[in-house]
């Protein structure tokens, strides 16, 4: 290879780049020429998800996370390679509480604010995670006063007020203040390994950094309301990793399935996983949570956690499937009338 090789070439004129645009979104091994020392081209190597590849050149985001950019004319060898290699391990310890605490990370409001260690949460209404209150621990202030606090920082947003209720976790003395309980749902967690190995049609994946058109477009909780699209948008890319997935469809129409990750430590929460009816029981939801499963491993989770509504009975059987065990359960209650 002479140091002029990538100057003066095209990807598709070099053999050993066997990678293109349509590669955006999966896992390649890229190599780049970075300088010279002593008149001798000096290359460097990148492996992770190729997230962008555009007239400004390729970006690859590796297992640390920080993003390699560089011209395309640099580039002199790539290919696609295999999901991460998951190594089998524990699951990793968290208490209902701890594990709320970082879902709550992953799904992080519009706008949040303390209330001693509770976590008053509002996003215009999108999603009642995303629009209640956190209540774990002490507020700093009697139950009664806390719930008042409570009702007067949703009214002033016009959104009504709702408390998120873990079991175990919640104190039984705010409990009993609280009313019937509305949206039952399980919390479920599994070994992450396990999870990258399952299905088939993985290089039918693609991953990116955002949501794009395509992948909104598919995801069911969307308003009209520009200002709750806008919150939705916020919401969805919150978090501290956060991995959208797409099976894109046909040319010129949507994906066929989508879903979310944010890897959280030694943590990766699964969400938004959607398939399109006509495109149902192809293995599509496994394929999707195996590339995300696989990309969280890589940045060091072992574990997966969900968030599933109890009477939602073909999603609870498909993690069943999947090897998910429920950790906790929560609902939301409406705190009393002033």
């Amino acid at each position: 290879m002479t140091a002029g090789g990538p100057e003066s070439s095209r990807p598709q004129d070099r053999p050993e780049v066997r990678i293109d645009r349509s590669d955006v979104g999966r896992r390649v091994s890229a190599r780049r020429l970075s300088g010279f020392v002593d008149d001798r081209p000096v290359f460097r190597d990148v492996i992770g998800v190729l997230t962008s590849w555009d007239d400004h050149g390729l970006t690859v985001v590796p297992r640390a996370g920080e993003p390699v950019s560089f011209p395309e004319k640099l580039l002199v060898a790539g290919k696609v390679v295999p999901l991460f290699p998951a190594r089998r391990a524990p699951l990793p310890a968290a208490t209902p509480v701890e594990l709320q605490r970082i879902a709550a990370r992953g799904w992080p409001g519009v706008e949040q604010e303390a209330l001693g260690e509770w976590t008053l949460r509002a996003s215009a209404g999108f999603t009642q995670r995303a629009n209640s209150v956190q209540a774990l621990g002490d507020p700093g202030l009697p139950l009664p006063a806390a719930l008042a606090a409570v009702r007067d920082w949703y009214a002033e947003r016009e959104l009504p007020a709702l408390v998120e209720v873990v079991t175990p976790g919640t104190a039984d003395g705010l409990r009993e203040l609280l009313g019937p309980a509305q949206s039952p749902t399980l919390v479920r967690t599994a070994p992450l390994a396990a999870l990258a190995r399952i299905g088939s049609g993985h290089d039918r994946v693609r991953l990116s950094r955002t949501a794009g058109p395509d992948w909104m477009s598919l995801y069911g909780k969307l308003s009209a309301d520009p200002a709750v699209r806008e919150a939705a948008r916020r919401v969805l890319h919150g978090g501290p990793s956060v991995w959208f997935a797409t099976v894109p469809g046909a040319a010129g129409q949507p994906p066929l399935a989508i879903g979310r990750c944010v890897v959280d430590g030694p943590w990766a929460c699964f969400g938004a996983i959607e398939v399109q009816p006509h495109a149902r029981r192809a293995g599509l939801a496994t394929a999707v949570m195996a590339v995300l499963a696989a990309r969280a491993a890589e940045e060091g989770a072992t574990g997966a956690y969900l968030q599933v509504e109890a009477d939602n009975d073909g999603a609870v059987a498909l993690y069943d499937g999947l090897g998910f065990t429920t950790s906790h359960t929560y609902h939301y209650a409406r705190p009393p009338q002033g």
